[in-house]
C-alpha cells in the first residue's frame, strides 16, 4: 500500500506536518478500540457507510469527532463531538472534552471552550494542561493583545495553492517544504511532500523558487530542514525510507525519522539515518542550535508527557550523538508540542495544542536560560486556526512561520513576521455586520494597515462579531479592512492619534455579495425567492410579491450589466386565448413594478405564455387542487444576455 499522511497535528505515531485532508497509511485495525488512536491514518468515512459497517452510533460520532479533528475541520469536529457529549449516559475519556473545548476555541466559541475546559480540570486535576487553564483564566487577553508587536504579511509570491510550510533558513535563501508538485503516490492519488528553496531578497521578498535538491527529494515524503551556520550540514525529516521502499512497524506505518547529509561540491551526500531514531516510533522536525552543538526535535517516543514532546541530544565534535533529553515541564505537556526552533539567544520557539491559545497549534517560545516561563506569542502570529514552524534570524526581529488562517493562498501558506518597537499603542475595539440586516458577523477577518498599506494586524470576529486589535497610535491615517466569505469586502478609514488610546464601538458593515446569474437562469432560484404567484383570475399582484419584486430591483441595481426577461403563466383553467391574453397582463404588471422602482424599460421585457409552460400534471381536464393550480400562476425573471 501507498502512503498516506497524517495532518498537521502531532499523534500518538506520527509527527510530520501534512497537508489538510492527507492521513498516514495504515493495516487496518483489527479492534473497535484502535480507530481511537489510528482514526487520523484514514480517510474520513462518511456517517452512512460507517453505520452500513455495523459501528454503533457513539462509536460513530468519536470517529468523524476525531478524524476531523486530527485534520484541523474543527467546526465539523465541533458537530460530532457535540452529539457525543450530549449523551449523558456514555462515559468518554477526558481527552474528549478537552478536544471538544479546543474545537470551540478554533471556531471562536470561548465561552464554550472556557466552560468545557473547567470541567476537564474538575476531572484531570492533575493533568498540566488543566493546572496551566486555571492559573491564567484571563489568558484570551493576553493572547489577542500580547506585550510584543509584530506586523505579518502573506508570502504571496512564495505560496501556491497546495500546502506550503516549514521554512528554514539556508545562507541566503528560504528552504521550505511544499506539495505543489502534486506527484501522485502510485495508489491513493496524494502528491509527495518534497523541498523547495526561493532566494530572499535584501528586504526579505521570496524570489527564484526551485526545487531545493534531486538527492534529498525522493518519493518519500521530505520534510523540516535545518542547517548549519557554513549551510554544509542539513538535518531534516523523512519517512522511515530505504532502498527505494518504504519501511514499516507491525501497525503498518512508516515512522519518521530524522536524516543528515553533507555539503559536497554543488551537490548532497546521501543522507544518514541517526541513531536515535526508531522504526517503533517517530522522531522529526530538528532545529540545530547555532554553535552546531545541540540538536532539538519533536517525538513520540515511550516515557514522554504526551502525544508528541520536544526533546534535545547532544552533538559531538565527532559527529556521534549524546542521549536524547526530554525537556519536561514547562514545555512540555500531554498534548502535542512539535516543530522546535532554537535561535542564537537560547530562545526556543514550538508550537503547541496543550499550552492555553486561541485554538488549532500556537506558537509559543521559552527562553531556556531561565526556564519558568513559557509565553504564547499572541496575535496577529496566532490565530484560531493552526500556527507552527516559526524561525526567526540571528536579532529575532524578522521570521517565517506557516499557517492554515482564512485569507491564504492554499491550505497552508508561509508568513514573514516584523518586529515593532513601537511602544504607544491605540487599542480598537469594535463589532461587524451585516449592512442589510444589521446583524453581527462572526469569523470576519479584520486586518489593519498603515498609510503605506502595510498590514499592521488581523483578528477575527468573535461568535458574537466582536473584535478588538492594537495598533501603534502615531499621528497617520490607517484602514480596516473587513472579509468574510459570501460578502463585499468592507473598508473603513481612521486616522490614529496620540492621545486616544482606546476606540470603541468601530463598526464595520459588509453587504453580501451579488451572486452572479448564468444567462438563461431564473432570479427565482438563484436569489431564493418566494416565487410571484398570481390569485385565479386576476392580473393585479398580490402584497405578498412586493417585497420578493424589491429583491429582484435590487439585485438590477448591482449588476447594471444584466438585462432579465419576465415570463408570466396561468394554470389550465378557462380558455387558451383568454389565459394567453391574461398572462399578458400579468407580465405587463410585473415589468411595471420594476420600472417604477427606477430600472431602465430597456433593460426588462415581459412576455405571456398562457398555460403553454406548466409545471405539473394539471394540464385542460385533469382534476388537481387550488394548491397545484397555484403552482403554475407564476412569473419567472429570466437572464438575458447584454
Amino acid at each position: 500500500m501507498g502512503i498516506k499522511y497524517t495532518y498537521r497535528l502531532l499523534p500518538l505515531l506520527v509527527i510530520l506536518w501534512i497537508p489538510k485532508g492527507f492521513s498516514q497509511d495504515q493495516k487496518k485495525g483489527t479492534k473497535d478500540e484502535n480507530f481511537d488512536h489510528y482514526a487520523y491514518m484514514e480517510p474520513i468515512e462518511s456517517y452512512p457507510t460507517l453505520l452500513k459497517k455495523g459501528y454503533d452510533e457513539i462509536t460513530i460520532y468519536k470517529k468523524l469527532g476525531n478524524a476531523n479533528y486530527h485534520n484541523a475541520n474543527y467546526d465539523v469536529a465541533t458537530f460530532w463531538y457535540e452529539k457525543l457529549l450530549n449523551n449523558e449516559t456514555v462515559a468518554v475519556s477526558p481527552d474528549y472534552l478537552y478536544r471538544y473545548a479546543l474545537s470551540l476555541k478554533s471556531i471562536m466559541r470561548y465561552e464554550e471552550s472556557d466552560k468545557w475546559m473547567e470541567t476537564f480540570r474538575k476531572i484531570k486535576e492533575n493533568d498540566t494542561r488543566a493546572h496551566l487553564y486555571a492559573n491564567n483564566t484571563d489568558y484570551l487577553k493576553e493572547i489577542q493583545i500580547p506585550k510584543e508587536q509584530f506586523t505579518i504579511e502573506n508570502l504571496g509570491g512564495l505560496n501556491s495553492k497546495e500546502s506550503d510550510f516549514a521554512p528554514s533558513y539556508y545562507l541566503e535563501s528560504l528552504v521550505f517544504t511544499t506539495s505543489r508538485d502534486l506527484e501522485v503516490q502510485r495508489y491513493n492519488k496524494l502528491p509527495y511532500l518534497n523541498l523547495y528553496r526561493s532566494i530572499l531578497s535584501p528586504e526579505g521578498k521570496a524570489d527564484s523558487i526551485a526545487s531545493f535538491s534531486e538527492v534529498l527529494n525522493t518519493k518519500a515524503n521530505e520534510s523540516s530542514t535545518s542547517f548549519s551556520k557554513d549551510g554544509k550540514t542539513v538535518y531534516f525529516t523523512r519517512n522511515n525510507f530505504a532502498k527505494k521502499a518504504f519501511k514499516r512497524d507491525k501497525e503498518g506505518v512508516s515512522r519518521l525519522k530524522i536524516y543528515r547529509a553533507q555539503r559536497s561540491g554543488s551537490s548532497w551526500t546521501t543522507p544518514e539515518d541517526l541513531p536515535f531514531n526508531n522504526t517503533d516510533y517517530s522522531v522529526a522536525h530538528p532545529s540545530l542550535s547555532g554553535d552546531g552543538t545541540k540538536l532539538y526535535f519533536a517525538s513520540d517516543m515511550p516515557g514522554g508527557m504526551g502525544a508528541s514532546d520536544i526533546y534535545v541530544v547532544d552533538v559531538l565534535p565527532d559527529g556521534s550523538f549524546g542521549e536524547p533529553q526530554n525537556l519536561g515541564a514547562p514545555i512540555n505537556t500531554e498534548g502535542k508540542e512539535t516543530f522546535p526552533f532554537i535561535s542564537d539567544s537560547g530562545i526556543l520557539y514550538f508550537a503547541s495544542d496543550g499550552h492555553p491559545g486561541l485554538g488549532g497549534l500556537d506558537i509559543f517560545k521559552v527562553d531556556l536560560a531561565q526556564g519558568d516561563k513559557v509565553s504564547n506569542l499572541g496575535s496577529p502570529i496566532n490565530s484560531p486556526e493552526d500556527d507552527f514552524s516559526l524561525v526567526m534570524n540571528p536579532s529575532e526581529d524578522i521570521g517565517y512561520f506557516a499557517s492554515n488562517r482564512k485569507g491564504g493562498l492554499g491550505k497552508d501558506d508561509i508568513y514573514k513576521l516584523r518586529r515593532s518597537d513601537t511602544e504607544c499603542f491605540t487599542f480598537i475595539e469594535g463589532s461587524a455586520h451585516d449592512k442589510d440586516t444589521g446583524q453581527t458577523l462572526a469569523e470576519t477577518l479584520i486586518e489593519a494597515y498603515d498609510h503605506e498599506g502595510r498590514k499592521l494586524v488581523e483578528t477575527l470576529t468573535a461568535s458574537n462579531g466582536t473584535y478588538i486589535i492594537r495598533i501603534p497610535c502615531q499621528d497617520q491615517a490607517f484602514h480596516l479592512a473587513a472579509t468574510k466569505e459570501g460578502y463585499e469586502p468592507g473598508k473603513l478609514h481612521m486616522q490614529t492619534d496620540k492621545d486616544k488610546k482606546r476606540l470603541k464601538d468601530v463598526r464595520i458593515e459588509l453587504e453580501q455579495s451579488t451572486k452572479v446569474a448564468e444567462v438563461g437562469s431564473d432570479l427565482v432560484k438563484v436569489l431564493k425567492l418566494t416565487p410571484i404567484y398570481f390569485d385565479l383570475n386576476s392580473s393585479y399582484l398580490r402584497k405578498d410579491a412586493y417585497a420578493e419584486l424589491d429583491k429582484v430591483v435590487d439585485y438590477m441595481r448591482k449588476r447594471p450589466d444584466i438585462k432579465i426577461a419576465v415570463g408570466s403563466h396561468t394554470d389550465s383553467r378557462e380558455g387558451d386565448a383568454y389565459n394567453l391574453w391574461l398572462s399578458e397582463r400579468r407580465a405587463k404588471r410585473t415589468v411595471e413594478y420594476i420600472v417604477n422602482k427606477g430600472i431602465s424599460p430597456s433593460r426588462i421585457t415581459g412576455r405571456g405564455y398562457g398555460e403553454t409552460q406548466l409545471l405539473n400534471r394539471c394540464s385542460n381536464g385533469v382534476w388537481c387542487s387550488e394548491s397545484e393550480h397555484q403552482l403554475n400562476r407564476r412569473s419567472e425573471f429570466i437572464v438575458m444576455e447584454k
